[in-house]
């Protein structure tokens, strides 16, 4: 039997996760193509380890940490809102969206907002084309969805799920032409971005997305007791004093926010938002005031895993592993297993 919230049990199980997020934060830090020891890092501030661990190894494991939370913490609230425990955070087109910016330009050669823009003066210079042009395109496909799903979005929540899966078929058919037109030196880049591949970012770009997804999964938190209710129904919902409409556009926007915030830094890294919500609701049950803290605290653990066993990979395959396909390898199986555990693939 499954054991009731109280904010006692809340703060023992996001201790535990904490405690599991670091972890799998040592570990990460420490290992991958070049074994970092953790004792010359502070010990030798001017050694090769030292180095490696604050200008690349850090920054790296972070930006997992990041992508993973956000992921899992939308993903669980999607499936609240939308009513489906297969919704995953990519289902809105936000993917699509961010997909499409990032792959036109990279098929336009485009590196940095100052190719886009010769001559802009400050900071802007220093970001990724393809992270602008992917963030862009994430927000102007959360915006088109929410407008076309306005008229039905407060009361169906499927007219929203409907866009989003609209969206990005039409999505996918135009990255598929800018594949083809693309040249062969290009497509390279557009296969890895596609792929989910993890870089090490500026400070300033980690603490910008870090606070975009503590503000958003804060919104998202502050909101999972209304969440809760929005699952009875929408009618059920209105009839204990939740406004409806109004709290499913906020949650929507917070999810949307996240995931445009991560894969315009990690591209498309599958099945975290899809596989840790959906092991902790069997596991700890539906209650959202539970499962959007825990999922961002384990997505968060789960994709620097990931993105370990990638790095780890490397002298296998002689050649860095996109985390996306590590998450949709390790996913895949274990969300089968989970389905056939539960009840929903037996005969009969």
């Amino acid at each position: 039997m499954r054991k009731g919230f109280t904010p006692a049990r809340v703060l023992g199980l996001c201790g535990a996760f904490l405690v599991l997020l670091l972890a799998s934060f040592v570990p990460a830090v420490s290992f991958g193509e070049w074994p970092v020891s953790l004792f010359e890092v502070f010990a030798h501030p001017g050694s090769t380890d030292s180095h490696v661990f604050w200008s690349v190894r850090l920054p790296h494991v972070l930006l997992a940490a990041i992508v993973g939370a956000g992921l899992a913490a939308s993903g669980s609230t999607l499936q609240g809102v939308l009513r489906n425990p297969l919704a995953d955070p990519f289902i809105l087109g936000v993917s699509g969206g961010a997909a499409l910016g990032a792959t036109l330009a990279l098929a336009l050669g485009l590196a940095s907002v100052e190719d886009v823009a010769p001559g802009l003066g400050g900071g802007l210079t220093r970001l990724s084309a393809p992270a602008l042009f992917a963030f862009l395109g994430a927000v102007a496909a959360m915006l088109f969805v929410l407008a076309i799903s306005r008229g039905h979005g407060g009361r169906a929540p499927h007219a929203v799920l409907l866009t989003g899966v609209i969206f990005n078929t039409f999505a996918a058919a135009a990255i598929t032409l800018i594949k083809t037109l693309a040249g062969r030196d290009r497509l390279e880049a557009i296969l890895s971005w596609l792929a989910g591949d993890l870089g090490s970012e500026e400070p300033g770009t980690l603490v910008l997305s870090a606070l975009l997804q503590a503000v958003a999964i804060g919104v998202m938190i502050a909101l999972s007791g209304r969440l809760n209710l929005l699952t009875l129904g929408d009618e059920d919902a209105a009839s204990l004093g939740v406004p409806v409409v109004r709290t499913r556009r906020w949650l929507l926007l917070a999810a949307s926010a996240s995931v445009a915030g991560v894969v315009t830094l990690s591209g498309l890294v599958g099945f975290v938002g899809l596989l840790v919500p959906h092991l902790l609701r069997l596991t700890l049950g539906p209650d959202q005031r539970l499962l959007v803290p825990l999922s961002a605290l384990g997505g968060a653990a789960f994709l620097t895993l990931a993105d370990l066993l990638a790095r780890l990979l490397y002298p296998v395959f002689n050649q860095s592993i996109p985390v996306g396909a590590v998450t949709a390898l390790l996913g895949g199986p274990l969300f089968l297993a989970l389905l056939y555990r539960s009840g929903r693939l037996t005969a009969g």
